[in-house]
């Protein structure tokens, strides 16, 4: 195998690794990885806003908000205006969420930042250039992404059947 062939094949061990752990989080918890970060976040910080919540996970207001409007329907989160300050809205847990946290399975971003971590500093330097260089190499360099983890879309419960790359199962 060329040296092309082993670049592409560990992409692809990338994208169906996170696939695949995207689908099991979604078997066993019905959310999406970024859900599950919004309420661990949630969980963590105890009192927080919205605009709080998308800079600790890396995601806009307006999706932070789309998110919590889809864990609001399925009553794992309240939203209350703060008492001190009324122009700000708080997130909150519900009971339900916190069962589900206690449960769910880590999301793979954890694992990888824990082996990450573990690296030596120049390993890390190399990992993050070889990277930035391959998502240029793909002119993928001006695409928004977030550290998190998943494939799809944010919100799985907005997506359709239909919706491409959504359900595929494909190797």
């Amino acid at each position: 195998m060329d040296h092309v062939d082993q670049v592409l094949v560990a992409l692809r061990r990338v994208i169906r690794a996170t696939d695949l752990h995207s689908k099991h989080l979604a078997k066993t918890t019905g959310l999406t990885a970024p859900q599950i970060l919004l309420l661990q976040s949630i969980r963590d910080k105890g009192e927080v806003t919205i605009g709080e919540l998308a800079h600790d996970i890396s995601l806009s207001q307006a999706t932070v908000t789309t998110i919590l409007d889809r864990l609001e329907k399925r009553n794992l989160v309240y939203r209350e205006r703060s008492k001190t300050d009324k122009r700000k809205v708080h997130a909150y847990l519900t009971d339900e969420a916190n069962k589900t946290l206690q449960t769910a399975p880590a999301p793979l971003q954890d694992q990888f930042a824990r082996q990450f971590n573990d690296l030596q500093d120049w390993e890390k330097t190399m990992i993050i250039s070889s990277l930035q260089r391959v998502a240029q190499m793909m002119d993928a360099q001006h695409i928004d992404a977030s550290p998190v983890l998943d494939v799809g879309l944010l919100d799985r419960s907005a997506a359709t059947p239909d919706s491409p790359g959504v359900y595929a199962d494909k190797p």
